[in-house]
């Protein structure tokens, strides 16, 4: 089974206007609300492709119920440690351009924090799990890497999409897959990545600390995947860039899906971009008509 964890989600509440204004009184035209984070993304694109996962995470209060509600009528499932507090409220305005105010989140406490870790070592070598996004301030930074110890002790296998302070401590623990954009790549080495060789340079040095699989992708210029002695370059499908957000996401959830299907590596690749890809040409997550759609026109190439 899939696991995907969610320490933060949020409603993200999207307010759509012809204008705004600072400080005056503003009307939206259209409103929506999706739950939002990085480990839920991954759920829903995988229920998108017709694969089962687990989301975990903390959730509590109104907003941690429609969370939930919303997943369950997406037939996933939820597994989510009950908080006292109510799961932030993420509010989005877009008009000329896009206004972002985020909330905090809830207090965890160590008793939630326990219960999740309990739930996490009840995971098997059959199973998989995907850290994603960040960790709330009352979570110790180090979570993640107490997660990835307790996941090497049972053989099951780590998938980690964060930012650099929340990676780094994980690599002695060799995860199964990290997937950095060339930006996030460059910066847990402090270096500016601009072309695919130094993408290949420098994903082999993330590699050579422990890590499985290394996935980097570079928006138009393509991805990589290094994978044993091999790297593998993904190529672009064409299409019109509506919103980045979430192609990262959705680029891990195809790759899982096609691990989960038994396919070759060089297939379960092409699935992360298309299915990436997808999402990137879309408003919102991708649909699978559409990863089906550019899933034939990615070559993928052994460099």
């Amino acid at each position: 089974m899939i696991y995907t964890l969610t320490l933060n989600p949020s409603v993200d509440y999207i307010m759509e206007l012809d204008s705004f204004e600072k400080g005056s009184l503003n009307r939206s035209r259209a409103e929506s609300a999706f739950p939002g984070g990085k480990g839920i993304n991954v759920s829903r694109v995988l229920h998108v492709l017709n694969v089962d996962s687990v989301a975990l995470g903390f959730a509590g209060g109104y907003t941690g119920e429609y969370i939930k509600q919303f997943l369950h009528k997406e037939d996933i499932r939820t597994d989510f440690v009950e908080v006292e507090e109510a799961s932030r409220i993420n509010v989005k305005i877009k008009s000329d351009d896009e206004t972002e105010v985020n909330g905090s989140g809830p207090s965890i406490t160590e008793e939630h924090i326990a219960q999740l870790l309990d739930q996490i070592s009840s995971l098997t070598a059959d199973d998989m799990i995907v850290l994603a996004g960040s960790i709330p301030g009352s979570v110790p930074k180090t979570f993640y890497q107490e997660i990835a110890a307790q996941c090497q002790k049972q053989g099951t296998r780590v998938i980690i999409d964060a930012e650099k302070n929340l990676i780094q401590p994980v690599l002695p623990l060799k995860p199964f897959l990290i997937k950095p954009n060339h930006h996030e790549l460059g910066e847990m080495f402090d270096v500016e990545i601009d072309s695919v060789e130094d993408a290949i340079r420098y994903g082999k040095k993330l590699k050579d600390t422990g890590v499985e699989n290394v996935m980097v992708s570079m928006a138009e210029k393509g991805a990589l995947l290094l994978t044993g002695e091999k790297v593998f370059y993904s190529s672009v499908p064409k299409g019109e860039l509506k919103s980045s957000v979430g192609a990262g996401d959705s680029t891990v959830a195809g790759f899982l899906a096609g691990l989960s299907r038994g396919w070759s590596i060089e297939e379960c690749f092409r699935l992360g971009t298309s299915a990436g890809s997808a999402t990137a040409y879309s408003i919102g997550l991708c649909s699978s008509e559409k990863v089906k759609s550019l899933f034939d026109e990615i070559r993928i190439t052994n460099i």
